[in-house]
């Protein structure tokens, strides 16, 4: 006998899920990398996050996506767990280094007939999957080529999502070509705590511009592929506060927000770059061809993909352009250290239709980390991620009654997963996995969230 509607906190969940129109939809998302393992199995090459994460110091305990959540091998298993749950939509990525594994682009069947197989299973099951082509997983084969600091890798990407797209494109409707390219760009490029690795603003902002031309590329190869698609990408938007009125912190949370958002957001949307940052750059962009941005079609989707808000003040002596350092409020904190803030994307999300005007908003990615300890009986109960689950969800329904055209959201993440640099240590899931057994437990945000889309009518 059901019990959906035997608890305040079920009763909470229908009236929030009254809150969104019949068609929302209502997803999980995970990423190759973190949840397939079988990183050498039928065809598949290594990945500049295999490389990373096998050299030593890069990760924390030297851990490795090698075996991840054994997605690859479990995963009708967890299509069964996904219905379970009641999702709606699947948003899942393609491992680049499985469908064209070496440098002179040959495709891998296997690879391909991989995701075929997920692909139906999903729309067998009533869930409509979100592919992205891009999320981190470049193969190192081409990072042998200088990866995405080589201009040639714009033609490499529109060429691999051609592969996929014609491949896919029958069935799947929903696209996105790169996830965050400002964290693979700076991160990676700038920072050198993401794969590959790399110290260079340099590298980092042409990294950062042959994305923007790849994505472009992509969509228009997709668009001729796969009529009636919609396409867009996933950035990864932070708010981005003075820590105080003073005028130095209000300028250094613009220009964290410029060096962040705009200089991602507006060449997307057709804009160009922001000549206030292509300013703040100066040398550092010379030889970059920046008009080749200027005729970007915006996308038909924007994915956005929102975890907290950060607190800017200003920093002398900081290798980041931005001369800004970010001021850690008091109060509770995820276990990566991230503060629990809604309103920043309800904020987000009404600057962007203010600003932008997307036809259509996706939340591509929302969640924290917690500890998640099991209890004897093997139980998890997670209050802390389903009250930010539930803040941000009804955030989105605020964003939404204010006219803001989101029609989707996506939990981070359907399972506990490689969480890159961080290893295993951070758990992101709605569903905790075992790593040393690989069990799957639906925890107790999970089942909130469940008993959320059942009231939405999934």
């Amino acid at each position: 006998m059901s019990t959906r509607r035997g608890s305040a906190a079920n009763l909470e969940a229908d009236a929030l899920a009254r809150r969104f129109p019949p068609g929302f939809a209502w997803g999980a998302a995970t990423a190759a990398y973190q949840v397939e393992g079988s990183t050498d199995v039928d065809g598949r090459r290594p990945s500049i996050w295999d490389t990373f994460s096998h050299t030593p110091g890069r990760t924390r305990n030297g851990e490795t996506g090698d075996v991840a959540c054994d997605h690859y091998r479990r995963w009708r298993d967890d299509v069964d767990l996904m219905v379970e749950l009641g999702l709606g939509a699947y948003r899942f990525s393609v491992a680049w280094p499985r469908i064209q594994p070496e440098a002179d682009g040959r495709v891998n069947e296997a690879g391909l007939d991989f995701y075929d197989r997920l692909v139906d299973s999903l729309l067998e099951r009533g869930i409509d999957p979100y592919l992205t082509l891009y999320h981190w997983d470049l193969p190192e084969a081409l990072e042998a080529l200088g990866g995405w600091r080589n201009p040639g890798i714009v033609a490499r990407f529109a060429e691999y999502a051609s592969i996929v797209g014609r491949r896919l494109g029958d069935r799947v409707r929903h696209w996105i070509t790169l996830n965050e390219p400002q964290v693979f760009a700076v991160l990676g490029h700038a920072e050198g705590v993401h794969a590959p690795g790399m110290h260079d603003w340099r590298a980092a902002l042409t990294v950062a511009h042959h994305a923007h031309l790849a994505h472009a590329a992509a969509s228009d190869v997709l668009r001729r592929y796969v009529p009636g698609a919609r396409i867009g990408l996933a950035l990864n938007l932070v708010r981005y506060e003075p820590a105080s009125d003073a005028s130095e912190d209000l300028a250094a949370a613009d220009r964290l927000d410029g060096t962040s958002n705009r200089w991602f957001l507006d060449p997307v949307f057709g804009r160009g770059y922001p000549a206030d940052v292509v300013g703040l750059y100066g040398e550092l962009v010379d030889g970059i061809d920046l008009p080749a941005v200027g005729a970007i079609r915006p996308p038909d989707l924007l994915g956005v993909n929102y975890y907290t808000r950060e607190l800017v003040t200003t920093a002398t002596g900081t290798l980041d352009p931005a001369r800004a350092t970010i001021v850690r409020p008091p109060g509770p904190r995820s276990t990566m250290g991230w503060e629990c803030y809604p309103d920043g994307l309800r904020l987000t999300l009404e600057r962007l239709h203010r600003e932008y005007a997307p036809t259509s908003i996706v939340i591509t990615e929302n969640g924290s980390a917690y500890p998640d300890l099991p209890a004897d009986d093997g139980a998890v109960d997670d209050p802390e991620r389903t009250a930010y689950l539930a803040s941000h969800v009804s955030a989105v329904a605020d964003a939404r009654d204010a006219g803001v055209p989101v029609d989707g959201y996506f939990a981070w993440s359907l399972l506990d997963n490689y969480e890159w640099a961080e290893g295993y240590d951070q758990r992101f899931g709605i569903v905790r996995v075992d790593f040393e057994t690989q069990r799957r437990t639906i925890k107790g945000s999970g089942r909130w969230y469940r008993e959320l889309l059942a009231a939405a009518g999934r």
